[in-house]
Order: C-alpha cells, then sequence, then structure tokens
C-alpha cells in the first residue's frame, strides 16, 4: 500500500490497522479511496479537493453537525454517514498541503449512476425527501454558506451579463439565440429566491447535488437506505433539491446530446420522483408544493445560464473534452425548459393530484 496513504490512514480512530487502500468510484471533484484495516472493517478515505472547497473547516461543521442529527433520529446505523475522527478528535488531517477524511463504509449497497427503472428513480425521490423531512427541525441558522451564492440564480444572471459584455472568447455573437431565449426568462427565474427572502417559504437543510448515484440503495430491498456526498450541505430552499433531481433524473437525454429532438421532460419520470418527495417530506408547505414545478425549470434554467456563461468565458470552469461541449449542455437545458414550458399544466396537476394522495 502506497505508504503516503498509510501514514494517512493511521491517524485515524480506524478498527485495526490499515492493510490496503485502492481507487474507489467515479467521482469528479474529490480523489476517493477504499481502505481496509486486518479486522476487515472498511473506510472510505477521501482527499478534499479544497480547490473547490475553500473553506473546509466550515465544510466539515456542516457536514459533522447534520449527521450527528440524522443519527439522532434513527437506529440504522448504515442510514447516516458517519465522519471518523482522527485521534486527536478532529475530522480531518492535513498532510502537504492536502485535506483528508475518512468515512465509515456503508456496506450491502447500491450504488446507480442512471436509474434501470422507474422504481429507482422513486427510489432516490425516498432518499432525498426523508433527508429533507428528517432534517426539516434542524437548526438551519447553525450552517455555513459554504459556497456562496451557490443557487442565487439573480446573481447567476449577473455574472451571465457580466460574460456576456466581456465576450472574452468573441463566441457571443454565435450564440445570440441562446443568450435572448436566457435573457427573457431573467425576472422569472429570481421568484424563488425572492420568496425565501420574504419569508414566503421556508429556509431548509438542502443537499444541493440531488443526482441518483448520492443516494445508497439497499443491495437487498433496493429501498433507499442513505444519503452521501454531503459536501453542499447548505440552507437552502427545498426547491433546489427537488428541481436539481429533475433537471438531472427526468431528462430524456444526455446532459450534451446533440441532436435535440431527443431531449425532453419525461412527465413520467416527474410524477414517480415528486410521488416519493413529496410523500417523504410531509411537512412541505403550501407555498413550496406550488412552487415546485419552478423548481424544476429554475434548476435547469440556472445550469444552462451557468454552461452558456463557462462557453462564452472560453471553458475555464466545467471540463470540456471536444470543441462545443458547454454550448451542447447549455442547449440541453434550454430544451428542457422549452419542454417544461410546453407541459406546465400537466406538472401542476401531477403536483397537485400526487400531493393529496
Amino acid at each position: 500500500m502506497d505508504p503516503e496513504k498509510m501514514s494517512i490512514l493511521r491517524a485515524f480512530r480506524l478498527d485495526g490497522a490499515p492493510v490496503s487502500c485502492e481507487n474507489y468510484g467515479c467521482g469528479h471533484i474529490n480523489a476517493t479511496f477504499l481502505a481496509a484495516t486486518d479486522t476487515g472493517r472498511r473506510y472510505i478515505l477521501q482527499r478534499i479537493n479544497h480547490r473547490a472547497f475553500r473553506n473546509v473547516q466550515a465544510l466539515l461543521d456542516n457536514i459533522a453537525a447534520v449527521t450527528e442529527f440524522l443519527r439522532s433520529k434513527t437506529d440504522d446505523p448504515r442510514s447516516v454517514m458517519t465522519l471518523i475522527r482522527t485521534k486527536d478528535g478532529a475530522p480531518c488531517i492535513r498532510y502537504e498541503d492536502e485535506y483528508w477524511r475518512v468515512y465509515d463504509y456503508v456496506g450491502g449497497t447500491i450504488c446507480l449512476q442512471q436509474p434501470d427503472t422507474d422504481e429507482d428513480f422513486y427510489q432516490a425521490a425516498v432518499g432525498f425527501g426523508t433527508f429533507a423531512q428528517l432534517l426539516s427541525d434542524f437548526p438551519v441558522e447553525k450552517l455555513h454558506e459554504t459556497i456562496p451564492n451557490f443557487h442565487n440564480t439573480p446573481d447567476r444572471y449577473r455574472l451571465f451579463r457580466e460574460s456576456i459584455e466581456r465576450d472574452a472568447a468573441r463566441r457571443a455573437a454565435a450564440v445570440r439565440t441562446e443568450i435572448d431565449f436566457a435573457l427573457a426568462r431573467e425576472s422569472e427565474m429570481a421568484t424563488i429566491r425572492n420568496a425565501l427572502s420574504a419569508g414566503e417559504i421556508p429556509l431548509r437543510v438542502t443537499h444541493n447535488d440531488t443526482k441518483l448515484n448520492n443516494v445508497l440503495l439497499d443491495a437487498q430491498t433496493r429501498k433507499a437506505l442513505c444519503v452521501v456526498d454531503l459536501d453542499t450541505v447548505m440552507p437552502g430552499s427545498s426547491l433546489y433539491d427537488f428541481g436539481d433531481a429533475i433537471r438531472y433524473g427526468a431528462s430524456t437525454a444526455a446532459e450534451d446530446e446533440r441532436d435535440l429532438s431527443r431531449v425532453e421532460m419525461s412527465l413520467e419520470r416527474f410524477r414517480v420522483f415528486t410521488r416519493g418527495y413529496v410523500r417523504s417530506c410531509p411537512n412541505l408547505t403550501a407555498g413550496e408544493l406550488e412552487l415546485l414545478p419552478l423548481g424544476a425549470k429554475t434548476m435547469t434554467m440556472e445550469c444552462g445560464i451557468r454552461f452558456l456563461t463557462d462557453h462564452l468565458d472560453g471553458d475555464l470552469y466545467f471540463a470540456v473534452h471536444r470543441e462545443g461541449q458547454n454550448l451542447d449542455r447549455a442547449r440541453t437545458q434550454f430544451k428542457l425548459v422549452s419542454d417544461m414550458e410546453r407541459k406546465w399544466s400537466e406538472m401542476q396537476r401531477i403536483i397537485a393530484e400526487e400531493s393529496k394522495m
């Protein structure tokens, strides 16, 4: 085993001595490894990307507070991530200018990148809905905003307008149609932020990365077991989590699909996720339920302008593997928004039906 990782693992309160450590998973932000000890216990070792998460202490404070709160509400230790402390009681160690942490490995689980069935997508909704429900009485003011303005859509528009004006890569003229599409919806995209500011919808603990692979399913029952990847847990709106899950999981095509005729929002998947989410989080307010379709539209629109902003800037933020990939990503998001607008009355009807069941 790599001597460096051996030294790092020995700094934590593990059950036994570390004997192996191998690459694990397919995450794009943190480097993740599966470690084992001579007692047979397994752990997840992660190098935290402190360039993406600049306030590592605040991030770990949030995770520790949320997981300890969740643990007080369950009898199943596998249903909550367990952060392993160092022998000095710290949540991580710093080793050669890098930050490392360890979690207990949650055994007997499945992690899916895409749903195999509608039931898988339903279980993702159950996982995230249960997460929101259990944390509904958490004192959200105790959490740090580890990524300022992460889902501040009006601020994303401010950056977008600055990018258009700057036109650093000289691409604006060629994407005028996409720019006009985005700007035409700018006012509507401030609705959720304004509702939060006015106290019309509650500030909640939000996950902010509600992809299917962040819910572990029990391998035997294939039911939602544990929500993972809590690095973006922050104060926010339930509409962010619901909306981003729909953006990602209800789309019928890849995020960078070039053939836009293949891109639409599946009303069947929208219903499946809505059913799981509202049933698992019954304390959603009337105001939140009414705005759920707008949550999906806003998160999709926000993601689209982020892709388009990066295209205008010369592809500085999102990794690209071919020319024009960020533009293709923006176009798929805008096509989803257009499809949502066509299906708006059906989306509202689904919310009304599922919230009464």
